[in-house]
């Protein structure tokens, strides 16, 4: 799931934006929290950053591509078991590869084979936390938000235990750079327990810093073709 210049990096009161989540949902910002016009910088800075990243990683070939979501599906395969000591029977949520991203799809179906409870994010509200529904290789997928293949509305719905999270860009810190609607942000704010959160994207998205704005939440690891930064 799948929803900016140069040398702004360095500008002095940076915190950070929400990823265009204002534009998307006026309502998303806090301005007891947020100095209005630096959220509108950031805002920018994080837009032209997401169109460069994209551009960047659909320029990447193919083969590039493939051979990073392997060795991305490889590292995870040892964070899974031997940093989290995930069992047979745990709920993983996975995500279906748009637009470039990791393709984990071959890791979801070992999982499920496995025995894990595997699920998809879903956009049932819009501007509402994302909900998960069960995914298992006979699903029937439709088409949700995006027009990104989802779980049917019968699929069942559960609590991840694990949520994997696509990143168009990333920081060292634990922060993710999304595709600007919020989403993932507002589901770990309120998900309880909430879901032991690992970012998955190529190496080469590393940024300084994405300027985290208060709603903004650090994930709890970043995983790359090159492992755990």
């Amino acid at each position: 799931m799948s929803d900016d210049p140069d040398d702004d990096t360095g500008r002095k009161g940076f915190t950070s934006p929400p990823c265009l989540a204002a534009e998307i949902a006026p309502d998303y910002f806090d301005p007891l929290a947020v100095d209005p016009e630096q959220a509108r910088d950031v805002m920018r800075w994080r837009k032209a950053e997401r169109a460069r990243l994209r551009a960047e990683r659909l320029a990447l070939p193919v083969s590039t591509r493939q051979a990073a979501s392997l060795a991305i599906a490889g590292q995870l395969r040892q964070v899974l078991r031997d940093h989290l000591a995930v069992a047979p029977g745990r709920a993983v949520s996975a995500y279906w590869p748009i637009k470039g991203e990791p393709d984990l799809r071959p890791l979801m179906l070992e999982l499920h084979q496995a025995g894990f409870n595997v699920a998809l994010p879903i956009v049932e509200t819009k501007h509402a936390p994302l909900i998960f529904r069960v995914w298992t290789p006979e699903t029937r997928m439709v088409r949700g938000d995006w027009n990104i293949p989802v779980p049917p509305p019968e699929a069942d719905q559960i609590h991840p235990e694990i949520a994997l999270a696509p990143l168009v860009g990333w920081s060292e810190d634990g922060y993710r750079l999304g595709y600007g609607g919020g989403y993932f942000d507002r589901t770990l704010a309120v998900l309880r327990p909430r879901p032991f959160a690992i970012g998955i994207g190529y190496a080469s998205a590393r940024l300084a810093t994405i300027f985290p704005q208060p709603h903004d939440i650090r994930l709890d690891l970043i995983l790359t073709e090159a492992g755990l930064p």
